[in-house]
């Protein structure tokens, strides 16, 4: 398994994505900071994570506080090539359900079909955490049901928000293949490189 580093440097872009109708007020809120996992399997995955990292802090309402490296992991409970991965940390003044859309809209632009359960994908955004809310509906379940069953998720949050990720989660996943393969994106950021570190509240 990767050694899991510090805090990579937040990616922040100065351009701004237009807002949609279901994306305004009433559905915002006082700012949570959200966590969000990030996968791809198919074309150029490493790319398009790398850019749909960006593209979350250009959400409506939204700010990207700090980002994982890419980790490259074999399929779990899913098919297809081996995954690229990461997680995000989010500042968002969205509702859950109007956050849910926008990951859904930006896995909609990115060319994600669902055929099947658990096919491969262009690119696939869970909503692992937000704030300190518990959230279940017919759309959507916060926590992550199964987000502490994967190394994907269990190792990059471990990078981003270490205080939320106790050594018996690491130890649950030791099992699975996982390879730190980008620490940062220097060629992809377009606005100022820094980091940052957030907790979860």
């Amino acid at each position: 398994m990767a050694q899991v580093g510090t805090v990579v440097g937040l990616l922040k872009s100065a351009a701004v994505m237009p807002t949609t109708e279901h994306l305004l007020a009433p559905t915002l809120r006082e700012p949570v900071v959200a966590c969000v996992a990030l996968g791809a399997n198919l074309g150029d995955a490493r790319r398009t994570v790398a850019n749909a990292l960006q593209q979350l802090g250009q959400l409506p309402h939204t700010e990207l506080l700090s980002a994982s490296g890419l980790y490259r992991t074999a399929p779990w409970q899913a098919h297809g090539p081996d995954f690229i991965n990461a997680v995000a940390l989010l500042s968002t003044r969205l509702t859950a359900p109007a956050l849910l859309d926008a990951l859904l809209g930006q896995e909609a632009q990115a060319g994600r079909e669902r055929p099947y359960p658990n096919a491969p994908r262009t690119l696939g955004l869970d909503l692992l955490l937000y704030g300190s809310g518990h959230i279940a509906s017919q759309r959507l379940t916060v926590p992550h049901p199964r987000m502490w069953e994967r190394a994907f998720v269990v190792v990059p949050l471990a990078e981003v928000a270490p205080e939320r990720v106790s050594a018996q989660a690491l130890l649950a996943v030791s099992g699975q293949d996982i390879e730190r393969i980008v620490s940062a994106f220097p060629t992809l950021a377009v606005g100022r490189v820094r980091v940052k570190r957030t907790a979860l509240g």
